[in-house]
C-alpha cells in the first residue's frame, strides 16, 4: 500500500474536532484526507473557509486533501474546469470527480498550471477511463478511487470491483478504495450505515478490511470512509498496512502451552510453495524448535481455520506449524493450538504460497 487516509466533513463537524482527529491519524501513518464538497449550503464563504481552515491544518501534518466535488459545483462556485486555482487556493491537493464530463476536460484538468491531481471514478463499470485516456492526460496528475456506499447492501460485489478495478490497473494508475469504521457516524450524506466501497466489508472489523485489501494487493491507498474512527481502529489499521508481513487474527485453546504460544505468536511464518489443498504449511519452525519437546495435546478432527502444531509423535514434522484449509481427520499427531478468527477465515483464501505472514492475538 502506498498511503492510507481518512475522511473528514467540515460542514457536519466542528474544527476542533477536526483537528484532534486529523493529530491521531497522523500518529499511526495516515497522509491523506478525503472530504465532500458535492453541495454548498448557506453562506458558500462562510463554509468555504471552513474548509480551507482544516485543509491547511492537515498540510501542516503533511497529509493531502482531496476534495470530492461534482460538474453542478463547477456552476455553484463559477469555476471553470479550464481553470482549477480555486481549489488551489484552498490547500487542496487535488480533485476528486464524483461524477465526470466527457473525457476531454478530465484529460485537461490534469494539466492544469497549479499541480492539482485529478481523480475519476472508478466503480460504473463502463468504458470511461478508456474515454479519458484517448484524450492523452497527464497521467502522473490522474488518479482514480472506487465509490463507497452508505446504504448497507448497496456495496460493491467482489466480482464487480475486481473487474472496474482491472480496468483501471492497466493504464498503471495510482487507485483507492474504502473501508468503513465501526464506531464513526459522520458521512456527507444524512443516512450511512457504514462508508465501505465493498458490501462484504460492512461489518467487518476494520483491520480485516485493511488486511483484505494488502492480500489482494490491487489498490494502492486505503482510506476510512465515514468518521471518526477510534484510536483503536486507526492503529490497528496502521498496523496492518505498515506490516511487511500479512497479519492473521487468532483464538488459542485454553490448553495451549507456552511454548506453542511462542511458536504461533513470535515466529515469522512462510506458506510454502508446495503447497497443499488441505494446509498451509509453515515448515521452519520445526527446523528452529527440532530440540523441543512438543507432548500431545488437544487432537481432534480438524475445520478450515485451525492452527496446529505437529507433537511428539509425528517424527521429523514435530514442531512444524501448519493452518487448516480443508476438513482433516484426526491422526493424533498435530496439537490444535489455536483458530483462526470466525470473521477473517476469508483471508485464507487470499494468502499466495510463498508469501509471509504473522499470527496476532485477538479475544
Amino acid at each position: 500500500m502506498k498511503k492510507l487516509g481518512v475522511s473528514i466533513y467540515p460542514s457536519k463537524s466542528k474544527l476542533e474536532e477536526d483537528k484532534r482527529y486529523l493529530d491521531l491519524a497522523h500518529k499511526y501513518g495516515f497522509t491523506r484526507i478525503f472530504t465532500s464538497l458535492l453541495e454548498i449550503e448557506g453562506d458558500s464563504k462562510e463554509v468555504v473557509d471552513k474548509y480551507k481552515q482544516i485543509i491547511e491544518y492537515g498540510n501542516s501534518l503533511e497529509m493531502e486533501t482531496m476534495l470530492d466535488i461534482n460538474p453542478k459545483l463547477f456552476g455553484q462556485l463559477d469555476v471553470s474546469y479550464d481553470d482549477l486555482s480555486f481549489f488551489k487556493s484552498l490547500g487542496a491537493s487535488g480533485i476528486r470527480l464524483d461524477l465526470g464530463f466527457s473525457g476531454a476536460e478530465e484529460a485537461l484538468m490534469t494539466k492544469n498550471s497549479q499541480g492539482l491531481q485529478v481523480e475519476v471514478n472508478m466503480s460504473s463499470g463502463t468504458k470511461y477511463i478508456d474515454t479519458v485516456m484517448s484524450y492523452l492526460p497527464d497521467r502522473e496528475n490522474l488518479l482514480a478511487s472506487q465509490n463507497f456506499y452508505p446504504q448497507r447492501y448497496s456495496g460493491l460485489s467482489q466480482e464487480h470491483f475486481e473487474k472496474t478495478t482491472d480496468q483501471y490497473n492497466q493504464y498503471r494508475l495510482n487507485t483507492a478504495a474504502f473501508i468503513t469504521s465501526q464506531v464513526g457516524e459522520q458521512g456527507p450524506w444524512p443516512m450511512q450505515d457504514g462508508l465501505c466501497t465493498l458490501e462484504s466489508h460492512r461489518a467487518l472489523p476494520i483491520e480485516l478490511q485493511a488486511a483484505h485489501y494488502k492480500m489482494m494487493d490491487t489498490i494502492d491507498d486505503v482510506l476510512i470512509g465515514n468518521a471518526y474512527a477510534s484510536e483503536d481502529e486507526l492503529r490497528k489499521v496502521g498496523e496492518v498496512l505498515a506490516s511487511p508481513h500479512h497479519l492473521i487474527p487468532v483464538e488459542f485453546n485454553d490448553d495451549a502451552t507456552e511454548l506453542e504460544r511462542k511458536v504461533i505468536l513470535e515466529e515469522v511464518h512462510t506458506y510454502r510453495g508446495d503447497h497443499s489443498a488441505y494446509m498451509i504449511r509453515s515448515s521452519q519452525t520445526r527446523v528452529k524448535y527440532k530440540e523441543e519437546d512438543f507432548p500431545v495435546g488437544k487432537t481432534a478432527p480438524m475445520k478450515k481455520g485451525d492452527v496446529v502444531i505437529g507433537n511428539d509423535n509425528f517424527g521429523q514434522y514435530k514442531g512444524e506449524t501448519q493452518v487448516v484449509i480443508k476438513d482433516m481427520e484426526d491422526d493424533g499427531n498435530r496439537n490444535i493450538v489455536a483458530k483462526i478468527k470466525e470473521e477473517a477465515l476469508f483471508l485464507l483464501d487470499y494468502l499466495e504460497p510463498w508469501s509471509s505472514f504473522k499470527f496476532v492475538e485477538r479475544t
